[in-house]
């Protein structure tokens, strides 16, 4: 991790200590010896559950709901999308924010021109009343709790009720929530959400993406993207797809080994310290970083984008600053890693393992001291 301070984890942290160690561990002692009795004799072929299963820890999701399939997060949310709108097939309609991360809308778009249905793209204020108004007609709603550019929250629980009152299926996009959030997939009676592996998680670049799926919906669920791997019997080859009982029948392809092995192994210190303790540890981070702020420039709290209050918003805090691009590179150079989002939003995450107090104390006072050059 060098020098550097690490608030950029919404996007992509630092590699956890010992990866290279277990990534040789893997090739030297599994892979090389065995190479495809691997799969069978070294476990390999659990991994999408195993790894799945460690991301339900930290979601408040039960064993068997979650599942690593080998894909791309805009790969999986296609699949849990065009799946939500098969359990509702009479309804013509797709919600979704209009503020929503650019590719969930364009998946939002795409599933609309395959399956005939259209796209009501709502302001996150007018989001819930259009549910309470077109609700009949609206086979699915993709939101998330997190706004990845201010991280303004929204609720799962009350959303997901309002869904269910209008028979919407939920699809909840946790990227930029899982990990430093409770979410409580299972208490919220979620139906369908799906998440990154590489931000909070700390996965690695492209790390594989996750799906859950609510276990009383497993065995009806249709999902589009039918790999032999989510398969009954997959060594059986047949030319007829029959789903896997459960979560399983969401795998596709044959599983990415090593990149499994390095989202597994970034796991383990999360689920070891639990969501209670990450989440806890975020919120007083991010509420000092803000502090320091203030104590070193009070007026640039004004710019401040997020909620004010630790209770609406998630694991990152935004400013808006003119030339945020500029702002992101001086800052690097001073070594301090954030990130910016056009045209001038500066976004400062605070990723619960690796971020220490005093690291936030120096970040915030090189960011009020690149901030007051630039007026």
């Amino acid at each position: 991790m060098g020098d550097y301070v690490h608030l950029n984890g919404n996007s992509l942290g630092p590699p956890h200590t010992g990866l290279l160690r277990e990534l040789e561990r893997v090739v030297d002692r599994q892979w090389a010896p065995r190479q495809v009795q691997a799969w069978f004799a070294e476990g390999w072929l659990d991994l999408p559950r195993t790894v799945g299963d460690a991301i339900g820890e930290l979601l408040g999701a039960g064993p068997g709901q979650v599942v690593v399939a080998g894909e791309t997060t805009s790969t999986t949310l296609f699949n849990a999308v065009v799946a939500a709108c098969r359990l509702r097939g009479d309804r013509p309609l797709l919600l979704i924010e209009a503020d929503a991360f650019p590719t969930d809308l364009y998946i939002a778009q795409s599933v609309a021109r395959l399956l005939g249905r259209r796209v009501l793209v709502e302001s996150s204020a007018g989001f819930d009343s259009a549910l309470e108004t077109h609700g009949s007609r609206i086979a699915a709603a993709i939101v998330a709790p997190v706004d990845f550019r201010t991280g303004e929250l929204r609720e799962i629980g009350p959303t997901t009720d309002r869904c269910h009152a209008a028979g919407v299926v939920s699809v909840w996009d946790l990227s930029h929530a899982a990990g430093v959030l409770r979410i409580d997939l299972d208490d919220n009676r979620v139906d369908l959400a799906v998440g990154c592996g590489y931000k909070y998680l700390g996965g690695g670049p492209g790390a594989p993406a996750y799906l859950y799926v609510a276990e009383r919906l497993q065995a009806t669920v249709d999902l589009p993207l039918s790999g032999w791997h989510g398969h009954a019997k997959p060594f059986d080859m047949s030319p007829d797809f029959v789903p896997a009982a459960g979560v399983d029948r969401a795998r596709t392809g044959t599983p990415p080994l090593l990149s499994l092995v390095a989202l597994h192994h970034a796991l383990g210190p999360l689920t070891r310290a639990g969501i209670e303790t990450l989440s806890r540890r975020n919120r007083s981070l991010s509420d000092f970083f803000l502090a320091c702020v203030e104590e070193h420039s009070p007026h640039l709290i004004g710019r401040l984008a997020s909620p004010g209050d630790v209770d609406r918003r998630g694991g990152h805090v935004a400013f808006d600053v003119p030339d945020a691009a500029k702002v992101e590179h001086e800052l690097a150079e001073r070594g301090v890693l954030i990130d910016s989002r056009p045209p001038d939003l500066i976004r400062i995450a605070f990723a619960p393992l690796y971020v220490s107090h005093v690291q936030v104390w120096h970040a915030a006072r090189e960011f009020a001291h690149v901030l007051e050059r630039s007026r």
